[in-house]
């Protein structure tokens, strides 16, 4: 089931297979660009979400994806809820053989499901049946996985239930963020969806069914899921920092205020620091944990951009003894 690369239509003279492509964030653009680049198949338009509030001035910006089939000269359709008629009659009316997804960021109803006969091909950032849901790049870190990947499945009414056409595995490296393994994974997983809808134009390829072992969920990270607790072990605090990174971002308290957490390092031979207990040197910040300490290499306080920790901690001027996070009982 393992797919790497496109293989020469079966098709012969017939047109290209027709595509509407969805999806939403940058992570999403690559695999558009895949699509665009095949002379097998035409995407014939884009669906994505509404333009959105960003900046200070919180202008309404365009999607990623919006933005690259615009400049691409494609159709963009942003209906504010995919099941509205008049979203579904235009999707009736191009007609198209599939619809591949990647991160679109809305649940398709049936009415939209049945349009393509093809149906719906999600390109999802797990090896299905693992960590099905919104979040599974960093779940898989949380969780201190060495291997994930990618998969192409039939989207059905259930989350992430559907067939499988064909997976990439990726190991997942000991200093990966989810941006850094979602990254790879983007470019990667582009290749797979286009070698998918390669194998369903031509006919060569058929979905199986999902193992009903091995399901795991990754529903979506909260503000509070990255709040770090420094009673944990050092290696269930790098692997918070790690999977919140860059969003929504590990924090701590320090004198009241929020401290995000950018970057640390493990340093399993230095074990005579309290759990959230800070040793700031002209050069260093180590913090204690339940196991052994871990080094702030990067924060980010409350209102300002990221620094280096050392920088942060001169200018702050801890105190012997102080901590971040919630005071130790006992």
């Amino acid at each position: 089931m393992l797919l790497v690369t496109a293989r020469p239509s079966l098709r012969g003279s017939q047109p290209p297979m027709k595509l509407v492509f969805a999806g939403t964030p940058e992570v999403a653009v690559p695999a558009l660009d895949a699509l665009i680049a095949s002379d097998r198949h035409e995407v014939a338009a884009v669906v994505t979400r509404p333009d959105a509030p960003a900046g200070r001035g919180r202008r309404l910006v365009a999607s990623p994806v919006a933005q690259r089939a615009a400049d691409a000269g494609i159709e963009v359709l942003k209906p504010a809820r995919p099941r509205d008629e008049d979203f579904l009659a235009r999707l009736r009316e191009i007609g198209p053989d599939c619809c591949p997804v990647v991160a679109y960021g809305a649940l398709l109803p049936k009415a939209a499901l049945d349009v393509p006969v093809h149906g719906w091909v999600n390109l999802h950032f797990s090896l299905l049946p693992a960590w099905r849901g919104a979040a599974p790049v960093q779940h898989a870190i949380l969780a201190g996985d060495e291997m994930t990947g990618a998969a192409t499945f039939r989207i059905e009414e259930g989350l992430d239930t559907g067939p499988v056409y064909g997976v990439i595995t990726e190991p997942v490296r000991p200093t990966d963020t989810s941006g850094d393994l979602l990254t790879r994974l983007a470019f990667a997983g582009a290749g797979l969806l286009a070698a998918t809808m390669d194998g369903i134009e031509d006919g060569t390829l058929r979905p199986v069914p999902q193992s009903a072992d091995g399901v795991s969920l990754a529903p979506k990270i909260t503000v509070e899921d990255a709040h770090v607790d420094w009673t944990a072990p050092a290696l269930r605090v790098d692997r918070v920092v790690r999977g919140c990174t860059p969003a929504p971002g590990a924090w701590t308290a320090f004198r009241g205020e929020r401290l995000k957490l950018v970057q640390v390092a493990l340093l399993p031979d230095r074990k005579d620091l309290a759990p959230g207990e800070l040793d700031a040197g002209k050069n260093h910040v180590h913090v204690g944990t339940g196991s052994h300490a871990v080094e702030l290499l990067w924060v980010q306080p409350q209102g300002k951009k990221p620094m280096r920790a050392a920088d942060w901690a001169r200018g702050v001027r801890i105190a012997p003894g102080e901590r971040v996070g919630a005071p130790v009982v006992g």
